[in-house]
């Protein structure tokens, strides 16, 4: 709600010269009032558990649709892409560029494989949140806390973008691959798919790193089965930043801290929220019912 409330107030002011600025505050300002018109619903509605269902699952398509809507927010704050700083941090750090040097030594049936794994993004996430969901909010603090987690690192992440955008080697270092990536016969669609998306200034961090990295620790704490069946796939998708041109492994790497601080303050606040909620229903404890033998 915070950020979508943000995200609206910037576009409707000083973004709203932007291309698409009225579109992405209005669409941003619905995202934002979605959880509590569903929760007044829910309220009215109390045996409705669809609109219960919808309410606590909110921050899914939000995060989903909101990075399309990111355009007026970065050509206001950065309409310059970074890419060349970007690239010249690799030089520095590393010595090369690895989606270039990936080129020359993953074979094509591999990059099949490692799109098929990049693609799991949209699917890894819901899996968990339904997973830890079905096992009953009651049971576990997991699914609430994942979704703050989960929550957190898009609203950084998305920050992120604005302040440090660019469009990643597939584009801006075109020149110095010999071919497009290759492919038995997955790569050239799945691939040609990410050329299509609305906003695609969405390099650094690496949000496909992190995401899955959020997955796989609430997983190793809530799910362990579900950690396990995700590990290699989780991992392909990281590599699969790289070799599929999507990123520079600086986008990766700064992925990791803030994985580390959104979990954290995930982590905090739901022990926080958990522990208002034990003494507010301590002191609503009848003192009679405390004396009673």
């Amino acid at each position: 709600m915070a950020a979508c409330s943000v995200a609206a107030l910037v576009c409707v002011g000083p973004a709203r010269w932007a291309h698409n600025s009225t579109r992405s505050a209005v669409l941003f300002g619905l995202m934002a009032l979605g959880v509590p018109l569903l929760r007044i619903l829910e309220a009215r509605f109390p045996r409705q558990q669809l609109i219960a269902i919808a309410a606590d699952f909110w921050l899914l398509p939000v995060s989903a649709l909101s990075h399309g809507w990111l355009g007026p927010i970065v050509d206001w704050m950065n309409p310059l892409v970074k890419d060349a700083q970007l690239i010249a941090v690799d030089e520095q750090l590393f010595g090369f560029q690895a989606a270039v040097s990936l080129s020359h030594v993953v074979p094509p049936w591999a990059n099949d494989v490692l799109m098929l794994c990049y693609y799991g993004h949209f699917i890894w996430p819901l899996l968990l949140g339904v997973f830890l969901y079905a096992r009953g909010r009651g049971a576990t603090p997991g699914f609430d806390e994942y979704l703050l987690g989960l929550g957190l690192l898009l609203s950084f992440n998305y920050a992120a973008y604005s302040l440090v955008p660019a469009v990643g080697p597939r584009y801006f270092l075109i020149g110095a691959f010999d071919a497009p990536l290759r492919g038995w016969l997955l790569t050239p669609l799945l691939e040609s798919m990410m050329r299509t998306p609305v906003y695609t200034r969405d390099c650094f961090p690496s949000g496909h790193t992190g995401v899955a990295l959020v997955v796989l620790i609430y997983a190793f704490r809530f799910a362990r089965r579900f950690f396990w069946v995700m590990l290699f796939p989780g991992l392909g998708l990281i590599f699969a930043t790289l070799a599929g041109r999507f990123h520079y492994t600086i986008d990766l790497v700064f992925a990791v801290p803030l994985v580390l601080v959104v979990t954290g303050l995930a982590l905090a606040l739901s022990r926080a929220a958990r522990q208002r909620a034990v003494e507010q229903g301590a002191r609503s404890v009848p003192v009679d019912a405390i004396v009673r033998p």
